[in-house]
């Protein structure tokens, strides 16, 4: 028997990504509206009651009233938006951010994907904190660029009608929505400094946080150590500490479900910076929403993403 999917909001960038993840699979029937009723709340709450799996590729405000909708049903749900990232009722769909995580997603009735920036610094962070690495009142910095798509529909726009546009950084006051999640899943004390931009490509993203000496126990051979025993197998993978490339390149895994880490710097003077690459729609959205369906279905995670 296959399993009923519904997008909710499956025009959008990352809707549209996953809808092209699974139209292929013949274990997954889509469930899908016509385009004058997508925003018809009775047409929506049936598609929601008729899905086994729900997936909400929606603004915050509209997946909390998807929620609403199929409160009554056994519909399960994965929120792609912000809305329940650090709700304690959901669970968050990063399957390898600890031990156990894999086992809660699939399980879980209500999953919420991780943001791009957040999968990143998350999973740079985490291992850290877990193996005692890492203060978590540590004043932590993450840089990031990422594709315009990262952006929706209306920054694809502006850049797609001009040519000459080049990178910007943004979210300048400090209000970043991705923080809250870094903050709660990373298990930090203080709240992050995030300065992310975007660059004049359409997808890709590098995420780095630089770590002086004295902000981390250990040596930046404890610290790849930590991050390599964490991520042994999976989707994520860490370069091994001598192949520092004098490059980092944001779209190196473009068209994929993977996240790659690196611990570059100067190891002998204890200056490192932590680096983390993903393709913003694969592992950053789209690929992941399928990794955790693929999981609550009881499913290969890699299902569609090979």
């Amino acid at each position: 028997m296959t399993a009923r999917v519904f997008i909710d909001g499956e025009v959008g960038t990352t809707g549209l990504q996953i809808r092209d993840r699974l139209s292929p699979r013949d274990d997954i029937t889509l469930i899908s509206l016509p385009e004058d009723r997508r925003k018809d709340a009775d047409a929506r709450a049936e598609a929601l009651a008729g899905a086994d799996v729900a997936i909400l590729c929606l603004p915050d405000d509209a997946a909390r009233e998807a929620v609403k909708l199929c409160a009554d049903t056994g519909t399960r749900l994965i929120d792609a938006s912000t809305a329940h990232r650090t709700d304690p009722a959901w669970t968050f769909g990063f399957p390898e951010m600890a031990p156990g995580q894999e086992a809660a997603v699939a399980g879980a009735a209500r999953v919420s994907n991780p943001g791009c920036y957040s999968t990143c610094a998350i999973a740079l962070l985490r291992p850290l904190r877990d193996a005692g690495l890492l203060a978590p009142d540590t004043p932590i910095s993450i840089f990031g660029i990422s594709g315009y798509t990262g952006g929706g529909k209306s920054l694809i726009a502006e850049f797609d009608g001009d040519s000459a546009m080049g990178s910007f950084v943004y979210a300048t006051g400090q209000t970043h929505k991705h923080l809250p999640e870094i903050v709660t899943h990373a298990q930090l004390d203080a709240t992050p400094m995030f300065i992310p931009s975007v660059g004049p490509f359409a997808q890709g993203m590098v995420v780095q946080i630089a770590l002086h000496p004295g902000m981390f126990k250990g040596s930046a051979q404890d610290l790849h150590a930590a991050l390599a025993d964490h991520y042994a197998s999976g989707f994520v993978r860490v370069r091994p500490l001598a192949a520092q490339q004098a490059r980092e390149e944001p779209q190196a895994l473009n068209g994929t479900n993977d996240l790659e880490l690196a611990v570059l710097g100067d190891a002998g003077k204890g200056r490192v910076v932590l680096s983390a690459i993903l393709d913003n729609l694969g592992k950053g959205a789209s690929g992941a929403a399928v990794q955790n369906l693929n999981l609550m279905l009881g499913l290969d995670p890699a299902t569609g993403l090979r």
